[in-house]
């Protein structure tokens, strides 16, 4: 009796010892859990830390490729900005140039008609009244060529008294002069004329050799003479 008392009280204590185990075994299983997870936290904290890293290092370098992109395309919109600016001011100074010959081109071909009233206005000298009504009508239409001439841009050259200028002038007779000094434009055999401020024609002009020129000129003719009297002479003591 007494035994069997005292294997319930045993297996009381067991029963109490195996109820008080497994709150130490929970409380282990869940220590051993925390420090799982903390651990795997600690192992996905690195990877994603280094996830981080590379993909920082991926969007640097990525920034860096676009940063030579745009400044290789800047350059190049800049260079084809350049060149687009260069072949517009070329074509429209071409296109004026191409202007400007068509011009001159026309207005030249006008220019012998010019010069045609200019003889005839300073030959004819009418002396009736009808020829006077003439010359007025005539004058009339000198005068709206001029006109329109002027509106084109065309200008005459002024230059009697000038100094000879190749570049502006075509010299056809030079000879000696008392009143102007050497290489002074003497006569205007021809008029030029300016088209905005450009030569359209040069004009044909008489040159001055200058006044030490002429005399020079006469001492070889007065020697020629006085040698040719000399061996006049000569000839004639020898006779």
């Amino acid at each position: 009796m007494i035994e069997n008392q005292s294997d319930n009280i045993d297996d009381k204590e067991n029963e109490v010892s195996h109820q008080e185990n497994p709150s130490e075994d929970n409380a282990a299983q869940e220590d051993q859990t925390i420090e799982n997870d903390e651990v795997t936290s600690q192992k996905e904290e690195g990877i994603n830390t280094e996830e981080l890293k590379n993909s920082i290092s991926n969007n640097d370098a990525r920034l860096e490729q676009l940063e030579k992109e745009h400044e290789t395309l800047k350059n190049q919109y800049v260079r084809i900005s350049a060149d687009f600016d260069n072949f517009r001011k070329r074509q429209s100074r071409d296109q004026d140039e191409l202007k400007i010959q068509l011009v001159s081109k026309s207005l030249t071909a006008i220019l012998p008609i010019v010069d045609n009233f200019e003889r005839a206005r300073q030959q004819l000298k009418p002396e009736s009244e009808e020829a006077q009504a003439l010359h007025r009508s005539y004058q009339g239409l000198y005068k709206q060529l001029v006109e329109v001439l002027k509106q084109q841009g065309v200008a005459p050259m002024r230059v009697v008294g000038q100094q000879f200028d190749p570049s502006l002038h075509e010299a056809v007779l030079r000879e000696p002069s008392e009143e102007y000094e050497e290489d002074l434009i003497i006569e205007e055999l021809q008029r030029g004329y300016h088209l905005d401020g450009k030569v359209l024609r040069h004009a044909l002009v008489k040159v001055s050799m200058g006044p030490g020129k002429q005399n020079s000129q006469e001492e070889v003719e007065k020697d020629k003479v006085e040698e040719g009297i000399d061996s006049e002479e000569s000839t004639s003591e020898e006779v």
